[in-house]
């Protein structure tokens, strides 16, 4: 894959969030998506989802610290040969994160043809 900047990766993740059905986006409360170089622990995952699933929360109260979706932008590109298959792999990897914020597990996110 070229090399593509964090501020083209970071558009492009953009551009994935706006292609999203508004009824996947529209219960995504108190989480932000972010994105960093590679997973702390040297793995290979392409994102993770940090939080408490829909199912596992309360109400959140003043000052709770949001849940996160974190996009990997180098184990992005070295999954990807090209732009284009960087792209559907951006909005792949968030509609599986999305999927464990309203806490679907990895056989049910696949059962439903999502990851």
């Amino acid at each position: 894959m070229h090399e593509v900047t964090i501020e083209e990766f970071e558009e492009l993740v953009s551009q994935g969030i706006d292609s999203l059905p508004d009824d996947m986006l529209e219960a995504l409360d108190n989480v932000i998506f972010l994105v960093e170089d590679a997973p702390a622990d040297g793995s290979e995952v392409l994102g993770v989802y940090e939080g408490f699933s829909l199912q596992e929360r309360g109400d959140y109260g003043y000052g709770e610290e949001p849940d996160r979706i974190i996009l990997f932008r180098e184990t992005l590109l070295a999954h990807c040969a090209d732009r284009d298959e960087l792209v559907r792999e951006i909005r792949v990897t968030l509609v599986h994160e999305i999927a464990h914020f309203y806490g679907l597990d990895e056989n049910r996110i696949h059962e439903l043809g999502w990851g």
